[in-house]
């Protein structure tokens, strides 16, 4: 069964579009939350494959598109609404992510359905730092897994002439290689980080941690290099670090996917994830 595009009421005046998928049999399920990485959104690739193996496999599994990521109702595919990508910051990010996963706790269909105990949060590349933040903060998250995580935001910001610039003109351009589109980070974005910059220290928060911890990482990651998840792992000695060989950033997926399958390197990422889970059950 599959709830799709449910418009969540979130902190920051635009809907965050979820999916649940679940086999609805009366039976309470771990939950499942998923959050996407930068440029992402929750149809990328076989992301709607990789939900639908995770309800086969007894899950509740929720994904969503957070509400500044460039997406709109009408058009969640794609960057429609480049004005509300550069007005994205971390805060907005971990705001959504409670804000989901409050609706889902309190939607009335699901409550003989999930197992509210049993929380998992998954996070993709941006998405493994955000989740593991909420993590930190969170009592009611179980279990964290991080896929090709980043291990700081803070090297990610332009220092010096180009930090300068971006001060002086308030917006900064990305380009995005496959839609074209030069897309806009607005000052804003380096302002809410530099105000929360100890809540946003990926590093202590993983010291902070309380859930089971598991880091899943490819060797062939040219994006977000294997070194962020060996270092993680360093910082919790109780977590579990699984690396792919040959995997890539991107799991084995492409946008637009068109396989009846999930990629391999994926199916490998779900089944140690799904194995993880119940490991802590």
């Amino acid at each position: 069964m599959i709830y799709k595009n449910i418009q969540v009421p979130g902190k920051h005046q635009k809907p965050i579009l979820t999916d649940i998928h679940f086999t609805k049999d009366g039976h309470k399920k771990p939950l499942v939350f998923f959050c996407h990485g930068y440029k992402g959104y929750k149809d990328w690739g076989a992301w709607n494959l990789m939900a639908t193996e995770f309800a086969k496999q007894g899950f509740v599994f929720v994904k969503f598109s957070f509400s500044h990521n460039g997406g709109t109702v009408a058009q969640p595919i794609d960057f429609p609404d480049l004005k509300a990508f550069g007005e994205n910051t971390f805060t907005k990010e971990l705001d959504d992510v409670t804000s989901v996963i409050d609706f889902v706790l309190q939607h009335d269909t699901l409550i003989s359905e999930m197992d509210t105990e049993n929380i998992t949060l998954i996070g993709h590349s941006r998405g493994g730092g955000i989740a593991t933040l909420k993590a930190s903060e969170d009592a009611r998250i179980k279990n964290i897994i991080s896929w090709a995580g980043v291990s700081d935001f803070e090297v990610r910001f332009p220092t010096g002439f180009k930090l300068f610039w971006w001060k002086v003109r308030r917006v900064a351009y990305v380009k995005n290689a496959r839609t074209k589109q030069k897309m806009p980070h607005y000052i804003s974005f380096y302002k809410d980080f530099i105000q929360n910059k100890e809540r946003f220290h990926i590093q202590s928060a993983v010291k902070r941690l309380k859930a089971n911890h598991l880091l899943i990482h490819g060797d062939d990651d040219v994006v977000v290099k294997l070194q962020e998840s060996k270092n993680t792992h360093q910082w919790n000695p109780n977590s579990e670090l699984y690396v792919v060989k040959g995997m890539n950033h991107a799991l084995g997926c492409s946008q637009p996917y068109t396989e009846k399958e999930m990629p391999v390197d994926l199916q490998k990422v779900v089944a140690k994830s799904i194995a993880f889970i119940h490991e802590q059950s």
